[in-house]
């Protein structure tokens, strides 16, 4: 072979995981403090195929909204998303990334889904109760409460698509 096809991949699957997660954010919907975006699916996604590498995407698509690329929910950019009240929850994609990646790497399907999305509503309404000056209870409320159905059923989508993809791959 002529190159390394390892890293090729890693180049490959990078860059359409941090399109898909991108898209997942313009895909939104406005709901309560929190828009609904189809993010955390693309987020936990990345995690299943890349395992451990699936930060590269999530930090891919950080640093380009961080640059001014349109790439945020409703094609916002720049540093002012992240510093505003749903700022949270994009910082919080790369821990969670980092380890459901981990998780997913030794078949730990359920601990990785649980754990990137409590990372992710975590981080974001912490994030949320300190920017917008909000109770525990009222960031709960608007930034995790409603979400949880969807978040487990994107979590579960994630994983069946993940093994779909993978066998594909592998066949």
């Amino acid at each position: 072979m002529y190159g390394d096809e390892k890293r090729a991949e890693t180049i490959i699957s990078t860059a359409v995981f941090a399109a898909l997660i991108t898209v997942g954010g313009w895909l939104s919907i406005p709901l309560f403090a929190v828009p609904f975006t189809l993010q955390t699916l693309f987020v936990i996604l990345a995690a299943a195929f890349m395992k451990e590498r699936s930060v590269l995407p999530v930090l891919f698509y950080a640093a380009a909204g961080l640059l001014g690329l349109p790439v945020f929910h409703n094609g916002a950019a720049g540093i002012g998303v992240l510093f505003g009240p749903t700022g949270g929850f994009i910082l919080g994609f790369i821990p969670a990334a980092l380890i459901a990646g981990f998780l997913f790497g030794r078949r730990m399907y359920f601990a990785a889904v649980i754990s990137a999305i409590l990372i992710i509503d975590i981080c974001g309404m912490v994030w949320f109760m300190i920017t917008a000056d909000a109770s525990f209870a009222s960031a709960f409320t608007a930034c995790v409460l409603p979400y949880i159905p969807g978040d487990i059923l994107k979590g579960a989508a994630a994983v069946a698509a993940s093994k779909r993809l993978l066998r594909i791959m592998h066949d």
